[in-house]
């Protein structure tokens, strides 16, 4: 691991010298890499291609899926998004990185020395296509970009290309990056984190599953003409959702086959309380765990971005913070009990009479995730804790273990996961039931019902399915929603389904507090609050809502009235400042 970092500060010394037009679009080119001596060996090129693991997600709220609809906090980050009023000023428009990449493949081009650079080429495609896929998520359409430009380049003012040129630009890069990365089990310990071939292919899957059901539930309906606005729907191909879906079947199977990954669960050792689900996310050292177990037996993550207490610490206040991070009563009833049922169909689920009553007979995900979340609890939650009031729950995935003793804030240095088997498996079974309709029991074993058994709770069948009269395909999402809460997921989720406005509208709930004729530790036999819960600091008061045991109501942590997401929000505008650079750039659909 210790190479790894001593690359990227080379790398990132490179980086400095190669990338003054760090935002090609944002503004004129000032100079070309032109140092001689570099780029004439192999090793250039590896601390070169280092560099680029800079520009991986990394730690930040900002990855956390705060204001989405599983989450009650009203901390800015994802407000813009999760509230209908994103700017058309914009911040995310960025081609630093493919720029980057576009050099190191330039300079390839030209190489005429002794040793294979192929490895670091298939570096700089799989980062160039991470790139582009971030774009396009943000943006549908943007302009392609495959060479180093300069001030005199025609590509600066180029029109938009559109989403279905981006994506398969992306897979292009991504089937090179395939043929010229390693093998993981060929790169050496102290290099975990850099990219594979399996890596390369979980992304695949990644990006096709987005693409396939982006066109499926959102279709055309965000592209615009590419005349007058939007980046158009040039290259546009019907047979393209089930061909998408079909290769994401096959990328993942060869991932699972691989034998390389497995489910992080540590559930059989006592000492570890059934908390892997909990465990898994502050990973560092053998103290960070009652288990003992460090980093090096995490088989789980397959693209992460690599931190180390010595090296490279978060440098965010994650376990401060993250406590922060309040769920939403969706999310808390989205947990299925352990018979395998959803908490509106399972005779276990013991309602909210008592303030724990709800986490009986739960996921151990749900357990697992909430600070609290505890059928032996020592203090009730008490409901009163400001002007916006809290949501009654707390969020503990992310908090480490020891905090405050064997690790401070700032300090935390677990790896942040993008991409892990278990998202894997879930690819794999959401595209096995896009595609055909159907899953087989046998499908689901070999997948999210391994991450069921590690969350405790009894396995998903077709039967199941049949006599509760529940929806496989919402199952399945459900899966999803509960397995990788807070993982940056859930936005792109919602506008890859079609469903934005319907989640994100909705007011964001926190606890029931019942009422006269259903009562909870929080209203007395009269239906007046009891000392645990302080109605007057809720702004926004309660809203009646379905739950598990009826219709209830739960304090509002964020009102409805605040929320006003329409289809355009699919997508972000286009940069002002980009547009008046570049008047080729059309703005996308409802910005004008």
């Amino acid at each position: 691991m210790k190479s790894i970092y001593k690359y990227l500060i080379i790398g990132g010394l490179v980086l400095g010298i190669t990338s003054c037009e760090n935002d090609f679009l944002d503004l004129n080119p000032t100079g070309q890499f032109t140092d001689a001596a570099y780029f004439k060996k192999p090793s250039d090129f590896k601390a070169y291609a280092t560099s680029f693991y800079g520009q991986l997600q990394g730690w930040d709220f900002g990855n956390m899926d705060t204001n989405s609809d599983l989450s009650a906090n009203t901390r800015g980050e994802g407000y813009d998004l999760g509230h209908g009023t994103i700017p058309a000023t914009g911040t995310t428009w960025n081609y630093s990185g493919i720029r980057n990449c576009n050099i190191l493949l330039d300079k390839a081009k030209s190489y005429k020395g002794e040793g294979d650079i192929t490895p670091y080429m298939g570096e700089a495609y799989f980062f160039r296509a991470y790139n582009y896929f971030g774009l396009l998520k943000n943006f549908g359409g943007v302009p392609i970009i495959t060479s180093v430009l300069d001030d005199k380049s025609p590509e600066l003012y180029a029109p938009r290309n559109s989403r279905y040129e981006v994506t398969e630009q992306i897979l292009s890069d991504l089937n090179k990056a395939i043929t010229m990365l390693p093998s993981e089990s060929s790169i050496p310990s102290n290099e975990k984190g850099k990219v594979s071939i399996t890596t390369a292919l979980a992304l695949k899957a990644q990006v096709e599953l987005y693409e396939a059901t982006w066109e499926k539930y959102v279709g055309q309906t965000t592209d615009g003409d590419g005349q007058t606005i939007g980046a158009g729907s040039k290259g546009y191909d019907a047979s393209n959702v089930n061909n998408y879906l079909t290769d994401v079947i096959a990328s993942c199977e060869q991932i699972m086959a691989s034998g390389i990954y497995s489910i992080w669960n540590k559930n059989a050792n006592t000492a570890m309380a059934k908390s892997s689900s909990w465990y898994l996310f502050n990973l560092e050292d053998a103290a960070s765990n009652p288990g003992g177990y460090d980093k090096t037996t995490n088989k789980e993550f397959i693209l992460y971005s690599v931190y180390d207490y010595v090296y490279r610490q978060s440098g965010k206040n994650i376990t401060w913070t993250s406590g922060q991070l309040y769920p939403s009563r969706k999310f808390v009833d989205m947990a299925v009990c352990t018979d395998g049922l959803p908490a509106s169909k399972s005779p276990l689920f013991q309602g909210y009479h008592a303030a724990f009553d709800e986490f009986k007979n739960r996921d151990l995900r749900l357990l697992n995730y909430l600070y609290g979340a505890s059928t032996t609890p020592t203090a009730t939650p008490i409901l009163n804790f400001g002007s916006l009031g809290y949501s009654g729950y707390s969020n503990s995935k992310f908090g480490v273990y020891g905090f405050g003793t064997r690790r401070v804030d700032n300090t935390e240095s677990a790896n942040w996961p993008i991409i892990r088997l278990a998202e894997v498996y879930l690819m794999y079974a959401e595209a096995l039931y896009e595609l055909n309709g159907s899953i087989t029991d046998a499908q689901l074993d070999a997948s999210i019902n391994i991450l069921r058994d590690r969350a405790g709770v009894a396995r998903l069948t077709n039967a199941l399915v049949t006599t509760y009269g529940l929806d496989m395909k919402e199952e399945i999402r459900r899966e999803r929603a509960v397995e990788l809460y807070r993982e940056g997921k859930r936005f792109d989720d919602l506008k890859r389904w079609g469903i934005l406005e319907a989640a994100l509208n909705p007011s964001r709930l926190g606890r029931v507090v019942g009422s006269a004729s259903y009562l909870t530790p929080y209203k007395d036999a009269s239906g007046n609050p009891t000392s645990a819960y302080t109605a007057n600091t809720y702004v926004f008061g309660e809203e009646a809502v379905q739950t598990p045991a009826g219709l209830l109501n739960c304090v509002v942590i964020d009102s409805k009235l605040n929320h006003s997401v329409e289809k355009k929000h699919y997508l972000f505008p286009i940069p002002s400042n980009q547009i008046s650079i570049n008047t080729n750039l059309l703005q996308n659909p409802g910005y004008n």
